[in-house]
């Protein structure tokens, strides 16, 4: 087995920031995820916080119980254990999406510019399985990835004052359920009854780093039972 690639860095008094190679990828995304897992056991009661993105995690740590110089040696000790990025630990999601032209503004823009159907972009957004690689922008805001590359999109020049919450959406080669009403500039395709953070739940989130989702066509009155509004 290759040794794993990453750098360590100070990130405040009482933080660090581990890297990877620094590239969208699902082998990048397990070490991410395993790192985690390992990080949490070794530091136990001194960790006040970690964050995973795509190929990165800020560690925050509790300064009067440790010291930097401490936390650094664990974290290197952490990532001599890392095995080969094979297989993911996540959970299996589904997520139901109303598509349509009334719940999705962008989806017909979508069909129009790449010269397929609607019917043709809601089937391709349908069959990826997408790998959370990222929880950020928003509480609940998950970063899915990759679309297929005919789907790509760029954002808009001009985000909307306000997407409602549920909105599937598609930007580059990622694609997301904005937790929330709030701006934004990503391309709409549907709408997602399931609410995709709770505040006070266990969990809060329905969806964790290294979990993979796929998305599932429900008809307008099957996501309304489900406590869609459109």
């Amino acid at each position: 087995m290759s040794q794993v690639q990453y750098q360590l860095s100070s990130a405040g008094e009482n933080a660090l920031m581990l890297y990877f190679e620094q590239r969208i990828d699902p082998a990048i995304s397990v070490l991410v995820q395993q790192a985690c897992e390992l990080i949490r056991a070794e530091l136990s009661e001194h960790l006040l916080d970690i964050l995973p993105s795509y190929a990165s995690i800020l560690v925050v740590f509790n300064p009067f119980s440790t010291d930097l110089y401490r936390v650094r040696r664990q974290l290197q000790d952490c990532l001599q254990q890392l095995q080969s990025a094979n297989d993911s630990t996540g959970k299996q999601i589904e997520l139901p999406v109303y598509y349509s032209e009334e719940s999705g503004p962008d989806l017909a823009r979508i069909a129009s510019t790449k010269n397929i159907s609607i019917a043709e972009v809601i089937r391709r957004h349908q069959a990826v399985s997408y790998r959370v690689y990222a929880i950020g922008f928003a509480p609940g805001f998950a970063y899915l990835g990759e679309v297929d590359p005919l789907l790509q999109m760029p954002r808009l020049s001009t985000p909307r004052a306000k997407v409602p919450r549920g909105a599937v959406a598609i930007a580059d080669r990622q694609t997301a359920v904005y937790p929330a009403p709030s701006p934004g500039g990503w391309n709409l395709i549907g709408l997602c009854p399931t609410a995709m953070f709770t505040p006070g739940a266990t969990p809060v989130m329905p969806v964790a780093v290294g979990d993979e989702v796929r998305f599932v066509a429900v008809d307008k009155a099957e996501f309304i039972r489900l406590g869609g509004e459109v």
